[in-house]
């Protein structure tokens, strides 16, 4: 079972916040707003964060230029994952990833379907990663950053998360791309 291991100390990771809309403004933006409270609160730092529109080689770009930050740990976009043609956030993300956490949209359908019923196969949430960078697509709606948040990333983003979590993987992410 999931604990935190009060032995271990907290390691804070920098994180980037991502919202795609074609409409919302920085004062509009619920979603990332949530994200933002949710993981200063948690004790992690606001790397960076961006509104952009819905436009694909956009997107991507924008998360190369964050995974190619020393400075930038995680990346969570919200916003776009749906199935409309204006929403291209999970293909902008599988643009960009070296590797799909195929597990993480699972377990945030597992989520969504206690909260809304059979409307969470509506929803493409991904995860993935590039250049020892997490990238996390979510939702565009308030309640789906709070249950991504709150039922799987804080807990995977604590370094102290048992029996495991992404933070104490973050340093073999790239061990592919050194030099043997």
């Amino acid at each position: 079972m999931s604990r935190i291991d009060d032995s271990k100390e907290f390691i804070p990771v920098r994180i980037a916040v991502l919202t795609v809309s074609d409409s919302r403004s920085l004062d509009e933006d619920r979603s990332g707003q949530v994200l933002v409270d949710r993981l200063q609160a948690a004790g992690h730092t606001l790397a960076d964060r961006k509104i952009l529109p819905d436009e694909r080689a956009d997107i991507a770009d924008q998360l190369r230029q964050w995974c190619a930050n020393p400075d930038v740990d995680v990346v969570i976009s919200t916003g776009g994952t749906g199935l409309t043609g204006r929403d291209v956030t999970v293909e902008a993300h599988r643009d960009v990833y070296e590797k799909e956490i195929d597990a993480f949209g699972t377990a945030f359908t597992i989520v969504s379907m206690q909260k809304i019923g059979t409307s969470a196969v509506q929803s493409r949430a991904t995860g993935g990663v590039a250049q020892g960078t997490y990238l996390f697509a979510l939702p565009g709606s308030p309640g789906a950053c709070k249950d991504a948040w709150d039922e799987i990333l804080q807990k995977q983003l604590d370094y102290r998360h048992r029996p495991c979590n992404f933070v104490e993987i973050m340093p073999r992410l790239d061990e592919h791309l050194r030099r043997k």
